[in-house]
């Protein structure tokens, strides 16, 4: 019996192939050079790895780069079954848009990357994000989405919000500059990290009309 969550549309292994490569490249080049900064620091290589996954950029790149690889092995395990499910596509789709667009509005004025980072920046942030979107648009089956999904896809950004204040406090270290409870204080790291889980919500209704439309009977 053929899995129902395998995409059934010709070029879906070829594009997932495709958009997987670049999704663990981009990845591996950003743990490259975090890595190497801290080795040039000498600061602990472990502390680099648990920094690296502290990035909801990276998080969701990882999810997409997971859900991509399931589609190509076409392996029909527990998790690859989890990873291939409409609705955890769906979600994964609306996590990897917020990426893009928070990127744009509040990160990408704050620095110039240049050569490898310069890469790795484009691969994470604007690349991959259309990619796994597009790919959610021409080979996820539309599954009828519902509003209780979107409330199920919103305790990923807000664990990861409490887990990023959480980590500040005790670290020091906020990994992005808008929930820097440190320097805005926490009623404005609250305010910032609630107007981009509002962002998110958006995201995630625009991707449930998106498929009630869609949908096939």
């Amino acid at each position: 019996m053929l899995d129902k969550h395998l995409p059934a549309a010709p070029g879906a292994r070829r594009y997932a192939l495709v958009a997987a490569v670049l999704g663990w490249s981009g990845l591996a080049i950003q743990q490259y050079l975090i890595f190497i900064s801290r080795w040039i620091d000498q600061a602990s290589l472990l502390g680099g790895l648990v920094k690296f996954f502290s990035f909801f950029t990276v998080l969701s790149n990882t999810l997409v780069a997971v859900a991509l690889t399931c589609v190509v092995s076409q392996r029909n395990t527990a998790l690859q079954r989890f990873f291939r499910h409409p609705v955890v596509c769906s979600g994964i789709a609306a996590s990897i848009a917020l990426v893009a667009i928070a990127y744009s509005l509040l990160l990408r004025h704050l620095w110039q990357p240049q050569g490898l980072q310069w890469l790795a920046d484009e691969l994470l942030h604007d690349i991959m994000p259309v990619l796994f979107v597009l790919y959610w648009w021409l080979y996820v089956p539309k599954a009828g989405l519902g509003l209780r999904h979107v409330l199920l896809w919103m305790l990923y950004p807000l664990v990861y919000f409490g887990y990023v204040l959480l980590r500040g406090d005790l670290l020091g270290d906020y990994v992005y500059p808008f929930v820097d409870a440190g320097n805005l204080g926490y009623a404005q790291a609250f305010i910032n990290a609630g107007g981009v889980l509002a962002g998110f919500v958006l995201i995630a209704l625009l991707l449930l009309v998106v498929d009630r439309r869609l949908k096939k009977p």
